[in-house]
């Protein structure tokens, strides 16, 4: 028996199932698909794949499904990733260079895909621990006060009050002149200029002891400040686009919709996951044997976690697509789609790689 044939045919009813939601049967895959073989072959053939359990058969009488297992060996060995047409291409690029800061890019960077998918997507925001600090602004808001504005290379913006301390030596009012200021400005930035915000407390220290005595409390007050708020769980954000497409009625979850909606809800289990495959991208294999990387993550940076490998509550039935993004190569944050198990697996990659990529393309620098 051919398992060069078996897996054609595992292809075969992947994709039919895809495209048409109903069970596959063995005469329609031989009509359908010109195996060359006679529908009994193509019967023995499935025996052996649900066998192994790469598909089942739902009801009595009727042809087979895709399970969680066979969707994992389409999308590693099987799922052809389309590329996407000139138009497309442009269309994205434009579509996202049009954004007028980094919560629009983010949105818009969703709707693409949720457009593109006809699914859920997800954004997650850049981490301030993995950015770097572009801009460091000291604005004064009255005679003991200070905003601290910190910008980072992602366009993340995060302003900060503080009480500006007294100076050491004695009774002095606090210093918040112009020059004292400019000064302050100049030596931070200079110190952060190309470091990671996870690395800058370090640096900010040096530029403390650097200082005239008189103005370290100033500076280290702001040094703190600036390392506290990075240390804040803030980035943990995330954009949702396309929950209404979960709605349609092709979409069918044998559990129902409400499970599915529940689970979307908890942005922070979310986000765990998306980090989880952005760090560690090789799928849970449920005992495989095969401990080969993915090739749908090796093939352009795309991990894909299916039905029971997410190990979440409500996500059985779904499958989350996702990738990263960032600036000069190096990865800031997480996107993704979010659909059934029965989605078009080469179509979603494509999507979730092209946002991706491009986005990373636009973002400030």
């Amino acid at each position: 028996m051919s398992e060069e044939r078996q897996l054609d045919v595992l292809r075969a009813i992947v994709e039919d199932y895809v495209a048409t939601r109903e069970p596959v049967g063995s005469r329609v895959l031989t009509e359908r698909h010109g195996f060359g073989v006679s529908p009994a072959t193509i019967r023995n053939d499935m025996a052996t794949l649900e066998e192994a359990g790469y598909i089942a058969q739902p009801h009595t009488s009727a042809g087979r499904v895709p399970t969680d297992k066979g969707y994992r060996l389409f999308v590693d060995r099987l799922a052809e990733v389309r590329p996407l047409s000139a138009p497309q291409k442009r269309a994205i690029e434009t579509f996202l260079s049009r954004a007028v800061d980094l919560d629009d890019v983010l949105v818009r960077a969703g709707r693409l895909i949720a457009q593109l998918t006809g699914q859920v997507a997800i954004v997650q925001y850049p981490s301030l621990r993995l950015s770097g600090l572009r801009h460091l602004e000291l604005v004064p808001v009255g005679e003991t006060r200070l905003l601290v504005v910190v910008i980072t290379d992602t366009g993340r913006v995060e302003q900060r009050f503080l009480d500006v301390p007294a100076p050491d030596g004695g009774d002095d009012a606090p210093v918040i002149d112009e020059a004292t200021l400019g000064e302050l400005r100049v030596r931070l930035n200079a110190a952060a200029a190309g470091m990671r915000l996870s690395s800058l407390a370090d640096a900010f220290e040096r530029v403390v002891d650097g200082v005239d005595p008189r103005l370290r409390p100033l500076a280290r007050a702001i040094a703190d400040l600036v390392v506290e708020t990075l240390d804040e769980e803030r980035e943990e954000r995330l954009v949702m686009v396309g929950t209404a497409n979960l709605a349609r009625a092709e979409m069918r979850f044998e559990q129902g919709l409400s499970p599915v909606l529940e689970a979307l809800e908890e942005q922070v289990v979310l986000l765990g996951l998306l980090t989880e495959m952005s760090t560690n991208p090789r799928s849970p294999r449920d005992g495989r044997d095969d401990e080969r990387e993915p090739e749908s993550w090796a093939r352009g940076g795309v991990a894909v976690r299916i039905g029971h490998e997410n190990r979440l509550d409500g996500f059985t039935e779904v499958s989350v697509v996702a990738s990263g993004y960032g600036s000069d190569g190096d990865t800031v944050a997480t996107l993704g789609s979010v659909g059934p198990t029965r989605m078009d697996y080469p179509g979603t990659i494509t999507a979730v790689r092209a946002v991706a990529r491009y986005l990373s393309r636009v973002l400030p620098n």
